[in-house]
């Protein structure tokens, strides 16, 4: 893929990587969950296994920094002998972590993967979906200076639509300020230490999470919102497929093969 990051590399050697690959996709209307289908030639999955594994690497060694030491690939057992020979390429840097039922459960069974492997390298991570394949290294340099600067962070972009919020879903309650509305996206990056205590307290006390910065939220620590870009779309409709290919396409996009 081009070049997609304009200012200095930042160092990611303690900073290690959950990639989300556990869902079912069910509004994709495929037989196979929407990780794993063709997008430009190889699995979705694929461009961000080869973003955290080999292009923000290179990206970091040519301003004498490091990369991401470890990725923790959270995927259905089923799959895991397929990606098997794509972990051994990369001598113990990726590793799997099953899924739970919940993506809360996802997050926390990766979390402790990384935990292992790290053996207390890694300060911070960075929780990604794997069906985002869009986002570009700047996007991620960015969420990860703002984390070191704040504690933990996430990319998103102001809000676009207008938004009515409704209690029955038949009539409008009310219009919420657009200004004050961002969307979301990944990755969210967090002090380790800081979301192990937000797990424990989102266990303690049965709080429901939506996403991962939720937990930094609910210990009532800061989240620095990270202006991101409206092109890291989550590819969740057949749609979104082909817009997808067309940003892979302008960007002229390098192949992908996780097994080079």
């Amino acid at each position: 893929m081009s070049n997609d990051a304009d200012g200095a590399a930042v160092d990611m050697g303690d900073v290690g990587f959950v990639l989300l690959a556990g869902g079912t996709g069910s509004r994709m209307k495929a037989n196979m969950p929407k990780q794993f289908l063709d997008l430009c030639g190889v699995p979705v999955l694929h461009h961000s296994l080869d973003l955290f594994l080999n292009r923000l690497t290179d990206h970091a060694k040519e301003s004498g920094k490091s990369g991401p030491p470890f990725v923790v690939l959270v995927m259905d057992p089923k799959y895991q002998p397929e990606y098997q020979p794509i972990v051994d390429n990369f001598n113990g840097r990726l590793a799997f972590a099953n899924p739970g039922v919940e993506r809360q459960g996802s997050v926390e069974n990766g979390l402790s993967k990384l935990v292992e492997l790290a053996d207390g390298s890694c300060e911070y991570v960075a929780v990604h979906d794997s069906a985002r394949p869009l986002v570009t290294i700047q996007e991620i340099s960015d969420v990860i200076t703002d984390a070191k600067e704040h504690g933990a962070a996430v990319l998103g972009v102001p809000c676009k639509a207008t938004i009515k919020e409704s209690e029955d879903g038949t009539l409008v309650l009310r219009t919420i300020p657009r200004s004050r509305l961002w969307e979301v996206h990944t990755p969210q990056v967090i002090k380790i230490d800081t979301l192990q205590r937000g797990f424990a307290k989102v266990e303690a006390e049965n709080l429901e999470v939506t996403d991962d910065v939720s937990i930094v939220e609910a210990l009532g620590e800061p989240v620095k919102l990270t202006l991101g870009e409206y092109t890291n779309l989550k590819i969740t409709t057949p749609e979104d497929m082909s817009v997808a290919m067309s940003i892979l396409d302008e960007r002229k996009a390098q192949p992908v093969n996780m097994l080079a």
